[in-house]
């Protein structure tokens, strides 16, 4: 996807102020069974298709709106992804304005997580 120069220097200058963590990591952490909050902020239309498996979907229209009912504990671990890493590390940055001092912008996004043959669902619908 191609990306306007207004978005992409709000993007870069997110990624200054958020932790990325790589899909290796990710992994790693939900398949050792860490406290992780593994977040899809992904539109609707993208998580209905398919999303990362143990995901949950909270888009970024609302994830401001609705974290606190489903991480109450600001402390908590919050690994966020989205399509390709931009909008997680936006999101991120709110979360983090709002004070989640654990939060993690995942690194490539859902692209790079199913080029590393991750595990997916499938909307059977």
């Amino acid at each position: 996807m191609k990306h306007s120069d207004g978005f992409l220097k709000l993007v870069q200058s997110t990624k200054s102020r958020v932790k990325e963590i790589s899909v290796d990591s990710t992994r790693e952490k939900l398949n050792l069974g860490a406290l992780v909050h593994f977040i899809d902020i992904r539109e609707d239309h993208e998580w209905l298709k398919e999303h990362a498996e143990s995901a949950i979907h909270l888009g970024k229209g609302i994830i401001e709106r609705d974290i606190e009912q489903h991480v109450p504990n600001h402390q908590d671990e919050i690994i966020l992804y989205c399509g390709g890493g931009y909008r997680s590390a936006l999101a991120a940055d709110a979360l983090q304005n709002m004070g989640y001092t654990n939060v993690f912008s995942m690194a490539g996004g859902f692209k790079a997580w199913v080029e590393s043959g991750c595990p997916i669902s499938l909307n059977k619908g």
